[in-house]
């Protein structure tokens, strides 16, 4: 009687531990792709491109002197997709981090500014087409918050 007592307990942690495992993997599923899927590292169409331009192209600034952040950011986007073609620092120091529409693509700079956790209340308009980048995020001291830190 005893060893049949033991079997059933044995099921019934193995069926609670199978079904905790089953939770936190359907939970993991519906954030991932509700309520914070993935963004898109491609231009949106119709938004000033070019037969080439294809792929959202950003520099990274650090902007709160902390070393290395830059180059953080910069392999966190490249392995979403998108085209870092510089990084480095910012002539001041920033509190809050930010991003910097470029080319008068807003939408675009928005996608970059949700990739790395940057409220779009904080994606500010600066068009310089002379520096051939979409966007630019200036990485400021609220960094810890943002994902590529997280």
């Amino acid at each position: 009687m005893k060893i049949l007592s033991n079997n059933k307990t044995a099921n019934i942690l193995l069926l609670v531990s199978f079904g905790l495992i089953v939770i936190v993997m359907l939970s993991s599923f519906i954030n991932r792709v509700i309520i914070s899927p993935p963004v898109q590292a491609e231009i949106d169409n119709g938004a000033n491109t070019s037969q080439n331009d294809i792929v959202i192209q950003v520099n990274v600034l650090n902007a709160c002197g902390e070393p290395g952040l830059a180059a953080k950011v910069m392999e966190f986007l490249r392995l979403r997709g998108f085209d870092v073609v510089e990084i480095g620092n910012y002539p001041r120091k920033e509190e809050k981090s930010f991003v910097l529409d470029r080319l008068g693509d807003v939408r675009s700079a928005r996608k970059v500014a949700y990739a790395i956790g940057v409220p779009d209340s904080l994606v500010v308009s600066a068009v310089d087409s002379t520096l051939f980048v979409r966007s630019t995020i200036v990485i400021g001291k609220d960094f810890p918050l943002l994902k590529p830190f997280n």
